[in-house]
């Protein structure tokens, strides 16, 4: 899994423009929101723009690109849904080791050392329980729920 593949699949999951107000992140363009991103012009924002920004943010930021693929992926969207920090430390918990959020040789080894499946399978679990621990599932939920099973069917394909 590369970064273009990774992003093709996060654009099609965060979509195009909203400004829901039941929405923490407000206004909000292919996943980039305002809050996050005050000085961006949201409403405007570019598909390019927003690779740019997710690519050095992002990717490169969560050392996305050192993860063996099908986690890259699964990584990279959480982190774009629950902060970076999160994402790896959901990781870290799923390799079984300290969850600091801070991806080095002790949790690459550990990833790597661990069956890419059982993995993916503890990795999508503690994204599915943070989200039912989240205030705004009621609102969000559902979607929240379709996008955890679109990320199983990729994470069968990409074992």
């Amino acid at each position: 899994m590369n970064f273009d593949q990774a992003f093709d699949r996060l654009i099609a999951n965060e979509g195009g423009y909203v400004n829901l107000a039941a929405d923490p992140g407000g206004e909000t363009k292919f996943g980039i929101s305002k809050r996050s991103y005050p000085d961006v012009d949201i409403k405007n924002l570019t598909r390019d723009q927003a690779k740019a920004i997710y690519l050095k943010d992002f990717w490169l930021a969560g050392s996305m690109d050192q993860l063996p693929g099908a986690l890259a992926f699964q990584c990279f969207d959480t982190a774009v849904n629950h902060g970076i920090r999160a994402a790896l430390k959901m990781l870290q918990r799923a390799a079984g080791v300290k969850d600091d959020g801070v991806i080095g040789p002790v949790s690459l080894a550990a990833i790597n050392a661990t069956s890419i499946t059982d993995m993916l399978m503890r990795f999508i679990a503690f994204r599915i329980k943070f989200w039912t621990s989240l205030p705004t599932w009621p609102s969000f939920g559902r979607g929240w729920a379709n996008r955890a099973a679109d990320n199983l069917l990729f994470a069968a394909e990409d074992s």
